[in-house]
């Protein structure tokens, strides 16, 4: 009995670690955005996702190689996009790093549900609901799209990948809990605002503390996706 104890004791503890670390790093990412320090930026942001990752790997009960997939890959993409300044092929790297991110959340998504269909979402609903969510994405791409130049072909493909990411986290309604469908998709739409923020400050028209709220939006999507999809029974 002592030993079962202490062994929650240390999984609790090593959770807690991960957790302080991303909130840690977190903290100094949006602290380097206001004062303008690119240095404490750099080296924090690599950290963010680790300590995501890490903090998954310890709280679920089953783990999703899927899932784990998607976390890595939107940890490289974070690392690519550290040194776009340098070249630009960086930024492309990093968006397809992103894609790939999105692609495997949106088949762990799937995963992350009941078989029981009784509560889901009808078909109807399903258009109805994903209308905005659609809107967004194609007005802001029609917006951009003169601004993109040889960029055109892959920010509209992230794009749609983006959007599909988010319906998928949409269909989730009904298919788990109630905290983990608001959380997960809650982090979806605020991804979708980050990148959205990233995309004008980019290509249309600075915005004024454009590195605060792309980094805050997008850590909060992390982690609320990461925290709804453990509260999935």
């Amino acid at each position: 009995m002592d030993t079962a104890f202490t062994s929650v004791g240390v999984q609790m503890k090593n959770n807690s670690i991960f957790l302080v670390v991303f909130l840690i790093a977190s903290a100094i990412q949006l602290v380097g955005a206001v004062i303008e320090m690119p240095l404490m930026q750099d080296l924090s942001k690599p950290v963010i996702m680790i300590s995501l990752m890490g903090y998954y790997w310890m709280e679920a009960e089953k783990r999703s190689g899927i899932f784990i997939l998607a976390l890595l890959f939107c940890w490289a993409g974070d690392v690519l996009l550290i040194f776009q300044p340098q070249a630009e092929w960086f930024f492309i790297f990093g968006l397809v790093a992103f894609l790939v991110g999105h692609l495997f959340y949106m088949i762990s998504y799937s995963k992350f549900m009941t078989t029981d269909k009784t509560n889901e979402l009808l078909w109807t609903q399903k258009i109805r609901y994903s209308l905005p969510l659609i809107l967004i994405g194609t007005g802001l791409i029609t917006i951009l799209f003169p601004k993109l130049g040889a960029l055109k072909i892959p920010v509209l493909i992230y794009s749609m990948v983006l959007v599909g990411m988010t319906m998928t986290a949409l269909f989730r309604y009904g298919r788990t809990t109630s905290q983990s469908f608001w959380m997960v998709f809650l982090g979806a739409v605020l991804f979708m605002v980050s990148d959205s923020l990233l995309a004008i400050n980019k290509f249309y028209s600075p915005l004024p503390m454009a590195g605060f709220l792309i980094m805050f939006t997008y850590i909060s999507a992390q982690y609320f996706i990461v925290a709804g999809v453990l509260r999935h029974k």
